[in-house]
């Protein structure tokens, strides 16, 4: 049986409350090895650790604040947050969003930029949200480039320049999840040309965008075998190859053994 992981995964949100057990148990049927569990506030910290002590070598946690959530009070936020940075695999989801608002753009920048110094400071590689800000973003993370320790571009769905300025910074990889399978995506056409599959990682965002042909539906991690299907059409190998090298990426960058 084929064995993946699922990095990124909000199974601690309300969505899974009334079926979180069923969830889990259809993962692990489909083959999902580890499942990596971001927080995006200061609330969601506490859920995702416990989520993670419910699911021990199964559900692994990642802190943060989610650019998204950033307010004024970010550093009062991020004070709270950072003693149980430590507990974690990855700081995230991490990173900046301009493509509602740019209300809260300076907070932002600042919020991204200690959490990429907690990164060098700890350790521990970083997961990554990025909409809308790829300039501002890649102009922090080459301040750092030396020293940060990797991590993931989460929900990547650019061109092939973007792919290859993200590709610059050695350590990270690139997300890759249900948009892969969306009809309109360019995806399955750039990323073969110009993305080595020992530079990608499997991910749902679950219970966001869920892929084709369960689109429209809440997605749940054991869909992340949908994504494993197309990625393997579209490099031209087999699933077991992707399988292996996605999980071989995992334990590489996000020090997930399975």
């Amino acid at each position: 049986m084929l064995r993946f992981i699922d990095t990124h995964c909000h199974l601690d949100g309300e969505e899974f409350r009334e079926d979180l057990d069923a969830v889990v148990t259809r993962a692990q049927e489909a083959g999902v090895a580890a499942i990596g569990i971001p927080g995006i506030d200061l609330k969601s910290c506490q859920t995702v650790i416990d989520l993670c002590h419910r699911y021990p070598g199964y559900c692994y946690p990642m802190l943060g604040l989610h650019p998204e959530e950033v307010r004024s009070d970010w550093r009062e936020v991020l004070t709270a947050i950072y003693p149980v940075v430590r507990e974690t695999i990855a700081i995230g989801e991490v990173g900046l969003d301009f493509y509602w608002s740019r209300e809260f753009e300076q907070e932002q920048l600042e919020a991204f930029e200690q959490q990429v110094r907690w990164s060098v400071e700890l350790q521990l590689p970083l997961m990554i949200h990025c909409r809308k800000a790829q300039n501002e973003m890649v102009s922090i993370l080459k301040r750092y480039k030396n020293d940060l320790p990797g991590g993931v571009f989460h929900c990547f769905t650019g061109n092939e320049l973007e792919a290859k300025e993200l590709l610059q910074f050695e350590r990270f990889v690139l997300g890759i999840g249900g948009v892969l399978t969306f009809k309109k995506s360019h995806l399955p056409e750039v990323l073969p040309a110009v993305v080595p599959l020992d530079r990608i990682v499997l991910e749902t965002d679950a219970p966001y965008m869920a892929p084709v042909p369960m689109r429209g539906q809440r997605n749940e991690p054991a869909f992340v075998a949908h994504v494993l299907h197309k990625l393997a059409e579209a490099y031209g190998v087999s699933e077991e190859d992707v399988a292996e090298k996605t999980t071989q990426n995992c334990k590489k960058v996000l020090n997930i053994n399975v």
